[in-house]
Protein backbone atom coordinates (compact mmCIF):
# COMPACT_ATOMS: atom_id res chain seq x y z
CA UNK A 1 0.00 0.00 0.00
CA UNK A 2 1.35 3.60 -0.73
CA UNK A 3 2.11 5.56 2.02
CA UNK A 4 -0.11 8.75 1.32
CA UNK A 5 1.69 11.24 3.38
CA UNK A 6 4.92 10.39 0.55
CA UNK A 7 2.36 10.86 -2.34
CA UNK A 8 0.80 14.37 -1.09
CA UNK A 9 2.35 17.49 -3.38
CA UNK A 10 4.34 20.58 -1.80
CA UNK A 11 0.95 22.21 -2.67
CA UNK A 12 -1.01 19.41 -0.55
CA UNK A 13 1.15 20.87 2.23
CA UNK A 14 1.21 24.52 1.50
CA UNK A 15 -2.56 25.00 0.89
CA UNK A 16 -3.86 26.85 3.73
CA UNK A 17 -0.17 28.75 3.87
CA UNK A 18 -1.12 29.84 0.43
CA UNK A 19 -4.42 31.08 0.69
CA UNK A 20 -3.86 32.90 4.02
CA UNK A 21 -0.86 34.64 2.22
CA UNK A 22 -3.19 35.91 -0.63
CA UNK A 23 -6.27 36.69 2.23
CA UNK A 24 -3.51 38.50 4.38
CA UNK A 25 -1.70 40.73 1.43
CA UNK A 26 -5.56 41.71 0.27
CA UNK A 27 -6.01 43.06 4.16
CA UNK A 28 -2.59 44.88 4.46
CA UNK A 29 -3.29 46.72 1.43
CA UNK A 30 -6.83 47.26 2.48
CA UNK A 31 -5.37 48.13 6.15
CA UNK A 32 -2.77 50.88 4.42
CA UNK A 33 -5.61 52.18 2.62
CA UNK A 34 -7.86 52.81 5.46
CA UNK A 35 -5.25 54.20 7.56
CA UNK A 36 -3.49 56.29 4.32
CA UNK A 37 -6.58 56.97 2.16
CA UNK A 38 -3.87 56.72 -0.75
CA UNK A 39 -2.87 54.09 -2.71
CA UNK A 40 1.01 54.80 -1.92
CA UNK A 41 0.19 54.11 1.81
CA UNK A 42 -1.96 50.55 0.75
CA UNK A 43 1.15 49.86 -1.16
CA UNK A 44 3.28 50.66 1.37
CA UNK A 45 1.69 48.23 3.69
CA UNK A 46 1.25 45.42 1.32
CA UNK A 47 5.18 45.29 1.09
CA UNK A 48 5.59 45.80 4.83
CA UNK A 49 3.31 43.12 5.37
CA UNK A 50 5.23 40.90 2.72
CA UNK A 51 8.21 41.70 3.78
CA UNK A 52 7.02 40.85 7.44
CA UNK A 53 6.19 37.59 6.52
CA UNK A 54 9.50 36.39 5.11
CA UNK A 55 11.19 37.76 7.81
CA UNK A 56 9.19 35.10 10.13
CA UNK A 57 10.03 32.35 7.48
CA UNK A 58 13.19 33.24 7.39
CA UNK A 59 13.94 32.97 11.41
CA UNK A 60 11.56 29.83 12.03
CA UNK A 61 13.38 27.61 9.89
CA UNK A 62 14.72 25.73 12.87
CA UNK A 63 11.67 26.39 15.01
CA UNK A 64 9.51 24.29 12.22
CA UNK A 65 12.52 21.62 12.82
CA UNK A 66 12.31 21.17 16.37
CA UNK A 67 8.38 20.84 16.07
CA UNK A 68 8.99 18.21 14.02
CA UNK A 69 11.45 16.37 16.36
CA UNK A 70 9.21 16.38 18.95
CA UNK A 71 5.86 15.91 17.01
CA UNK A 72 7.26 12.81 15.81
CA UNK A 73 7.24 11.28 19.45
CA UNK A 74 3.67 12.39 20.27
CA UNK A 75 0.43 10.32 20.20
CA UNK A 76 -1.60 11.16 16.71
CA UNK A 77 -3.97 13.28 18.87
CA UNK A 78 -2.18 15.69 20.35
CA UNK A 79 -0.43 15.78 16.97
CA UNK A 80 -3.22 17.53 16.08
CA UNK A 81 -4.38 19.18 18.63
CA UNK A 82 -0.96 20.82 18.50
CA UNK A 83 -1.51 21.40 15.12
CA UNK A 84 -4.72 23.30 15.12
CA UNK A 85 -4.58 24.85 18.88
CA UNK A 86 -1.00 25.16 18.81
CA UNK A 87 -0.62 27.55 15.88
CA UNK A 88 -4.10 29.36 16.78
CA UNK A 89 -1.98 30.34 19.94
CA UNK A 90 1.19 31.20 17.76
CA UNK A 91 -0.87 33.55 15.75
CA UNK A 92 -2.99 35.16 17.93
CA UNK A 93 -1.16 34.35 21.60
CA UNK A 94 2.02 35.36 20.46
CA UNK A 95 1.87 37.85 17.87
CA UNK A 96 -1.47 39.75 19.24
CA UNK A 97 -2.22 38.89 22.62
CA UNK A 98 1.46 38.71 23.88
CA UNK A 99 2.20 42.63 22.21
CA UNK A 100 -0.97 43.92 23.62
CA UNK A 101 -0.20 42.40 27.86
CA UNK A 102 3.50 43.91 27.27
CA UNK A 103 1.96 47.23 26.88
CA UNK A 104 -0.86 46.65 29.41
CA UNK A 105 1.44 45.99 31.90
CA UNK A 106 4.14 48.22 31.54
CA UNK A 107 1.58 50.89 30.78
CA UNK A 108 -0.71 50.13 33.89
CA UNK A 109 -3.98 50.01 31.38
CA UNK A 110 -5.98 48.05 30.55
CA UNK A 111 -6.49 44.92 27.25
CA UNK A 112 -8.93 47.22 25.37
CA UNK A 113 -6.74 50.24 26.46
CA UNK A 114 -3.70 48.63 24.92
CA UNK A 115 -6.00 48.20 21.80
CA UNK A 116 -6.73 51.41 21.46
CA UNK A 117 -3.37 52.86 22.50
CA UNK A 118 -2.09 50.53 19.34
CA UNK A 119 -4.66 51.77 16.92
CA UNK A 120 -4.56 55.34 17.73
CA UNK A 121 -0.94 56.10 18.94
CA UNK A 122 1.19 53.45 17.57
CA UNK A 123 4.51 55.23 18.57
CA UNK A 124 3.70 55.29 21.87
CA UNK A 125 2.82 51.61 21.57
CA UNK A 126 6.20 51.08 20.18
CA UNK A 127 7.81 53.37 22.39
CA UNK A 128 6.28 50.97 25.38
CA UNK A 129 7.54 47.75 23.09
CA UNK A 130 11.42 48.57 22.78
CA UNK A 131 11.40 49.51 26.54
CA UNK A 132 10.60 46.20 27.48
CA UNK A 133 12.94 44.26 25.09
CA UNK A 134 15.74 43.81 27.77
CA UNK A 135 13.39 41.35 29.83
CA UNK A 136 12.04 39.71 26.69
CA UNK A 137 15.38 39.30 25.19
CA UNK A 138 17.07 37.58 28.45
CA UNK A 139 14.43 35.59 29.16
CA UNK A 140 13.47 33.79 25.79
CA UNK A 141 17.24 33.93 25.15
CA UNK A 142 17.50 31.78 28.48
CA UNK A 143 14.92 29.44 27.53
CA UNK A 144 16.20 28.70 23.81
CA UNK A 145 20.05 28.27 25.12
CA UNK A 146 18.80 25.65 27.64
CA UNK A 147 16.66 23.64 24.86
CA UNK A 148 19.65 23.86 22.53
CA UNK A 149 22.15 22.62 25.47
CA UNK A 150 19.83 20.16 26.36
CA UNK A 151 20.18 18.47 22.87
CA UNK A 152 23.93 18.66 23.31
CA UNK A 153 24.71 17.24 26.39
CA UNK A 154 22.59 14.00 26.08
CA UNK A 155 24.14 10.81 26.73
CA UNK A 156 21.95 8.95 24.46
CA UNK A 157 22.40 11.33 21.48
CA UNK A 158 23.88 8.98 18.97
CA UNK A 159 24.48 11.15 15.99
CA UNK A 160 27.48 13.98 15.91
CA UNK A 161 28.03 16.17 13.15
CA UNK A 162 30.67 18.88 14.44
CA UNK A 163 32.32 15.48 16.02
CA UNK A 164 35.23 17.53 18.15
CA UNK A 165 32.58 19.77 19.94
CA UNK A 166 29.58 17.20 20.05
CA UNK A 167 31.60 14.71 21.60
CA UNK A 168 32.70 16.44 23.87
CA UNK A 169 29.61 17.53 25.15
CA UNK A 170 28.06 14.44 24.94
CA UNK A 171 30.84 12.76 27.40
CA UNK A 172 29.54 15.53 29.98
CA UNK A 173 26.37 14.81 29.97
CA UNK A 174 26.87 12.71 33.16
CA UNK A 175 27.87 16.07 34.83
CA UNK A 176 24.62 17.19 36.54
CA UNK A 177 23.15 20.85 35.95
CA UNK A 178 25.97 21.12 34.03
CA UNK A 179 23.73 22.74 30.86
CA UNK A 180 22.29 25.14 33.63
CA UNK A 181 25.92 26.21 35.10
CA UNK A 182 27.12 27.00 31.45
CA UNK A 183 23.77 29.06 31.06
CA UNK A 184 24.04 30.96 34.06
CA UNK A 185 27.54 31.65 33.63
CA UNK A 186 26.63 33.42 30.38
CA UNK A 187 23.84 35.17 31.87
CA UNK A 188 26.03 36.45 34.43
CA UNK A 189 28.39 37.50 31.87
CA UNK A 190 26.11 39.53 29.60
CA UNK A 191 24.53 41.22 33.11
CA UNK A 192 28.22 42.06 34.41
CA UNK A 193 28.40 44.40 31.14
CA UNK A 194 25.41 46.02 31.42
CA UNK A 195 24.32 49.20 33.51
CA UNK A 196 22.56 49.62 36.95
CA UNK A 197 19.71 48.94 36.87
CA UNK A 198 19.41 47.29 33.84
CA UNK A 199 21.95 44.72 35.05
CA UNK A 200 19.15 43.65 37.74
CA UNK A 201 16.20 43.21 34.97
CA UNK A 202 18.56 41.26 32.81
CA UNK A 203 19.17 38.75 35.60
CA UNK A 204 15.73 38.69 36.79
CA UNK A 205 13.97 37.75 33.32
CA UNK A 206 16.55 35.27 32.71
CA UNK A 207 15.95 33.31 36.16
CA UNK A 208 12.38 33.45 35.22
CA UNK A 209 13.60 32.14 31.62
CA UNK A 210 15.63 29.34 33.48
CA UNK A 211 12.75 28.63 36.00
CA UNK A 212 9.81 28.31 33.13
CA UNK A 213 12.25 25.85 30.90
CA UNK A 214 12.96 23.77 34.28
CA UNK A 215 9.16 23.59 35.26
CA UNK A 216 7.86 22.39 31.36
CA UNK A 217 10.95 19.85 31.26
CA UNK A 218 9.96 18.81 34.65
CA UNK A 219 6.61 18.62 33.75
CA UNK A 220 7.03 16.79 30.90
CA UNK A 221 8.62 14.14 32.47
CA UNK A 222 6.20 13.65 34.87
CA UNK A 223 3.44 13.32 32.68
CA UNK A 224 5.89 10.45 30.43
CA UNK A 225 6.34 8.72 33.70
CA UNK A 226 2.31 7.89 33.98
CA UNK A 227 1.60 6.55 30.44
CA UNK A 228 1.53 3.19 31.98
CA UNK A 229 -0.83 4.11 34.76
CA UNK A 230 -2.87 6.94 33.22
CA UNK A 231 -4.44 6.29 29.73
CA UNK A 232 -5.69 9.84 29.72
CA UNK A 233 -1.85 11.36 29.75
CA UNK A 234 -0.11 9.89 27.31
CA UNK A 235 3.96 9.69 26.30
CA UNK A 236 4.30 13.40 24.00
CA UNK A 237 1.33 14.25 24.90
CA UNK A 238 -0.01 17.28 27.19
CA UNK A 239 4.11 17.73 28.56
CA UNK A 240 5.33 17.56 24.86
CA UNK A 241 2.11 20.49 23.69
CA UNK A 242 2.82 22.75 26.48
CA UNK A 243 6.91 22.13 25.76
CA UNK A 244 6.23 23.12 21.95
CA UNK A 245 4.00 25.97 22.86
CA UNK A 246 6.54 27.69 25.54
CA UNK A 247 9.44 26.79 22.52
CA UNK A 248 7.40 28.59 20.09
CA UNK A 249 6.91 31.94 22.05
CA UNK A 250 10.48 31.68 22.67
CA UNK A 251 11.15 31.87 18.79
CA UNK A 252 8.54 34.71 18.25
CA UNK A 253 9.98 36.68 20.91
CA UNK A 254 12.92 38.01 17.95
CA UNK A 255 10.47 38.11 15.20
CA UNK A 256 7.73 40.38 17.31
CA UNK A 257 10.31 42.86 18.42
CA UNK A 258 12.38 42.77 15.16
CA UNK A 259 9.08 43.75 13.57
CA UNK A 260 8.79 46.88 14.92
CA UNK A 261 11.98 47.97 13.54
CA UNK A 262 9.82 47.92 10.11
CA UNK A 263 6.32 48.97 11.68
CA UNK A 264 4.50 50.36 14.60
CA UNK A 265 1.42 49.08 13.40
CA UNK A 266 0.27 46.37 15.43
CA UNK A 267 -2.52 44.53 13.15
CA UNK A 268 -0.01 44.77 10.29
CA UNK A 269 2.47 42.91 12.13
CA UNK A 270 -0.17 40.51 12.91
CA UNK A 271 -1.12 39.88 9.83
CA UNK A 272 2.87 39.68 8.40
CA UNK A 273 3.92 37.21 11.13
CA UNK A 274 0.65 35.36 10.99
CA UNK A 275 1.27 34.61 7.62
CA UNK A 276 4.57 33.42 8.09
CA UNK A 277 3.25 31.16 11.18
CA UNK A 278 1.31 29.23 8.79
CA UNK A 279 4.14 28.35 6.84
CA UNK A 280 6.36 27.16 10.08
CA UNK A 281 2.57 24.86 10.79
CA UNK A 282 3.23 23.65 7.15
CA UNK A 283 6.83 23.19 7.30
CA UNK A 284 6.30 21.28 10.18
CA UNK A 285 3.56 18.85 9.07
CA UNK A 286 5.70 18.04 6.00
CA UNK A 287 8.66 17.34 7.46
CA UNK A 288 6.82 14.61 10.07
CA UNK A 289 5.05 12.96 7.38
CA UNK A 290 7.41 12.81 4.77
CA UNK A 291 10.27 11.86 7.86
CA UNK A 292 12.67 14.24 6.34
CA UNK A 293 14.12 14.55 9.58
CA UNK A 294 15.74 10.64 9.12
CA UNK A 295 16.55 11.12 5.86
CA UNK A 296 18.63 14.16 6.54
CA UNK A 297 21.03 12.37 9.01
CA UNK A 298 22.22 16.38 10.10
CA UNK A 299 19.24 18.39 9.73
CA UNK A 300 18.48 18.05 13.45
CA UNK A 301 21.81 19.26 14.24
CA UNK A 302 21.56 22.30 12.51
CA UNK A 303 18.39 23.15 13.65
CA UNK A 304 19.67 23.30 17.25
CA UNK A 305 22.90 25.17 16.70
CA UNK A 306 21.04 27.58 14.98
CA UNK A 307 18.70 27.66 18.36
CA UNK A 308 21.67 28.34 20.09
CA UNK A 309 23.09 31.04 17.74
CA UNK A 310 19.78 32.86 18.41
CA UNK A 311 19.75 32.39 22.05
CA UNK A 312 23.48 34.25 22.05
CA UNK A 313 21.60 37.17 19.35
CA UNK A 314 19.20 37.65 22.12
CA UNK A 315 21.34 37.90 24.50
CA UNK A 316 23.45 40.64 22.62
CA UNK A 317 20.42 42.35 21.60
CA UNK A 318 20.20 43.99 25.06
CA UNK A 319 23.34 46.06 24.30
CA UNK A 320 23.41 46.01 20.42
CA UNK A 321 21.19 46.45 17.76
CA UNK A 322 21.60 43.61 15.51
CA UNK A 323 19.72 43.73 12.49
CA UNK A 324 16.78 40.64 12.04
CA UNK A 325 18.73 40.14 8.43
CA UNK A 326 21.47 38.78 10.01
CA UNK A 327 19.36 36.33 12.48
CA UNK A 328 17.48 35.08 9.87
CA UNK A 329 20.39 34.49 7.50
CA UNK A 330 22.97 32.96 10.31
CA UNK A 331 20.02 30.62 11.21
CA UNK A 332 19.23 29.75 7.70
CA UNK A 333 23.04 29.37 7.02
CA UNK A 334 23.61 26.56 9.92
CA UNK A 335 20.86 24.64 8.25
CA UNK A 336 21.90 24.68 5.23
CA UNK A 337 25.23 23.60 6.01
CA UNK A 338 23.46 20.92 7.96
CA UNK A 339 21.40 19.71 5.06
CA UNK A 340 24.51 20.04 2.65
CA UNK A 341 26.49 18.00 5.11
CA UNK A 342 23.56 15.36 4.95
CA UNK A 343 23.30 15.23 1.52
CA UNK A 344 26.41 14.62 1.26
CA UNK A 345 27.02 11.13 3.59
CA UNK A 346 23.85 9.86 1.92
CA UNK A 347 25.94 10.24 -1.19
CA UNK A 348 28.84 8.80 0.31
CA UNK A 349 26.69 5.47 1.69
CA UNK A 350 25.04 5.06 -1.59
CA UNK A 351 28.35 4.83 -3.08
CA UNK A 352 29.33 2.33 -0.40
CA UNK A 353 25.90 0.48 -1.63
CA UNK A 354 24.48 1.63 1.35
CA UNK A 355 20.36 2.04 1.29
CA UNK A 356 20.04 5.29 3.34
Amino acid sequence: MVNKAHMKTAYGYFKWAFIVTFLGLILSFWLGWSYSGTMAGALSFLLIGTVLAVLEISLSFDNAIVNANKLKEMTPIWRQRFLTWGILIAVFGMRIVFPLAIVAIAAKIGPWSAISLAATQPQEYARIINEAHLSIAAFGGTFLMMVGLTYFIDEHKEIDWLCSVERRLRSCASIRGLEIALVLMIVMGFASALPSPDDRTFLFAALWGLLTFTAVDTLGHILDAQQQTNAAVRAGGLGAFLYLEVLDASFSFDGVIGAFALTKNLFLIAIGLGIGAMYVRSMTIMLVEKQTLSQFRYLEHGAFYSILALSIIMFAQSMWHIPEVITGLLGAGLIGLSLYSSIRYNKMREREGVKV
